[in-house]
């Protein structure tokens, strides 16, 4: 199935100067061992009255010492382990939606986690799985900030489901986390059974396709 009536609307979520922006700006010392200790950063808004929002902040989840954990979702039919090293599944000259998601893997003690091993997969602009070989699969590690991203299309409708794309995520020495990411405003996600929207992902319009952001919390401090 095609992309082409994709919503238009993107998430209305307020916008924060989050952990993310501060480690973007480099306003925080982020340690590059995966093992690192330090205070949660306080989070506000300039509806509360705090510093005003600066016109190109990305939205993106806020980060607060001791929020729940990313809850974990079916992994399905599809995965296969032992995917290609590679951020970037993009096949020259496939059709589809170009997509970026980026974000960070936090600990609920809002530490970044550096060397997080994430596996996507996902299905094709028609919505297929590609279980013969690799296509539209691939992991990738976490740097020293604990910020991934993942270059894609955005994925076709499967028969009886939202779109989606299926992701596991591990610290280094700790349990895998199996769960699935959603996009805003469609319309299967009020009949898809699996769907749960606090799993959605931040996505906009940009000249190139779409650009999402999702931040994952393991559960460990």
């Amino acid at each position: 199935m095609s992309t082409d009536h994709l919503p238009d609307d993107d998430t209305e979520l307020p916008q924060a100067i989050t952990r993310k922006r501060l480690l973007q700006l480099g306003l925080l010392a982020v340690p590059a061992a995966a093992t690192l200790t330090g205070a949660a950063v306080g989070i506000g808004n300039a509806d509360e009255g705090q510093q005003a929002v600066p016109d190109d902040l990305e939205p993106t989840p806020a980060c607060h010492d001791g929020d729940a954990p990313t809850i974990s979702q079916t992994e399905g039919p599809y995965f296969k382990p032992n995917s290609p090293l590679r951020s970037d599944l993009v096949i020259p000259g496939s059709p589809g939606t170009r997509l970026t998601v980026s974000g960070y893997v936090f600990t609920r003690s809002c530490r970044p986690v550096a060397q997080a091993l994430l596996d996507f997969w996902q299905a094709d602009n028609a919505g297929a799985y590609d279980n013969s070989g690799y296509k539209w699969r691939g992991h990738q590690f976490t740097d020293a900030n604990g910020q991934f991203k993942l270059s894609t299309i955005v994925p076709g409708l499967y028969p009886g489901r939202t779109r989606h794309i299926h992701v596991k995520v591990q610290a280094p020495n700790q349990r895998v986390l199996t769960t699935q990411l959603y996009f805003p405003n469609e319309p299967r996600n009020n009949t898809d059974s699996i769907f749960d929207r606090r799993l959605l992902m931040t996505v906009r319009t940009v000249p190139t396709g779409r650009e999402a952001t999702y931040d994952f919390i393991l559960n460990f401090r």
